[in-house]
Formats: structure tokens, C-alpha cells, sequence
């Protein structure tokens, strides 16, 4: 299997992972806690984020069929940056537990690079 492939599998995987497991089958309590934090009542922020999780869902499978698509890989990257970006703005301290979003965004921001720069070889070429 090749590293882009690779790297379309997890990227995609990832997505999907965080939007079925901690938002629509079982919601995490961080997950309604950050919500919670913007001010939502409990009830409001239970279906900020199952919508959340099924965009995740959407997304995901978007990422998996279209990962040659620059503006998708590109929105996929941004999006990352911004929910890191809202957990350090929204519940800083989230940034120092365990599995936080530094040590997983990072990662799939690097594997996102790798398939961009594959898209930009593959235009070269």
C-alpha cells in the first residue's frame, strides 16, 4: 500500500472515528462540555454535537472518495486548525489531558500535507 494511500485511510478514518464514537453512538462528556462552555444549555448542545458528529461523518467519507481534490484536502487542514484553534480558545486545559487535540490534529494536519504534496507531483508530472 502506498504512503498516500496510507495517509487517505487515516485522515479519512479519523473523521469518521471522531464523528460516530464520542458524538453519535456514545457522546464524550468533553464533547458537550465544549459546547456547553459557549453557553448552549444541555439540551442545545446535545444536538450541537450529534450534528457535529454526523458533519464528521460526511466529511470523512467526503475526504475518502475526493483525497485528490486540493480544496478538499485544503478544507480538510483548515477545519483542523480551527477545532484546535477553538479547543485553545474554548477549554484551554483540554490541550494538556491525554489523546488532546494537539497530538491528534498535528498528525493528521502532516499526513494531509503529504497527500497535497502528492496532488502537486502528480500536476507536475
Amino acid at each position: 500500500m502506498s504512503s498516500i494511500q496510507i495517509a487517505r485511510y487515516i485522515v479519512s478514518f479519523s473523521w469518521f472515528y471522531h464523528g460516530i464514537f464520542p458524538k453519535l453512538i456514545h457522546i464524550a462528556p468533553l464533547e458537550q462540555l465544549m459546547t456547553a462552555s459557549i453557553g448552549f444549555s444541555d439540551d442545545v448542545s446535545y444536538h450541537i454535537t450529534k450534528s457535529a458528529g454526523i458533519i464528521e461523518v460526511i466529511f470523512g467519507i467526503i475526504l475518502f472518495v475526493f483525497y485528490r481534490s486540493k480544496l478538499i484536502v485544503l478544507l480538510n487542514i483548515y477545519a483542523l486548525i480551527g477545532l484546535l484553534l477553538f479547543v485553545a480558545v474554548i477549554q484551554p486545559q483540554l490541550l494538556i489531558e491525554a489523546f488532546n487535540p494537539i497530538t491528534t490534529n498535528i498528525p493528521i494536519i502532516g499526513l494531509s500535507l503529504i497527500l497535497l504534496n502528492n496532488l502537486k507531483q502528480s500536476s507536475q508530472s
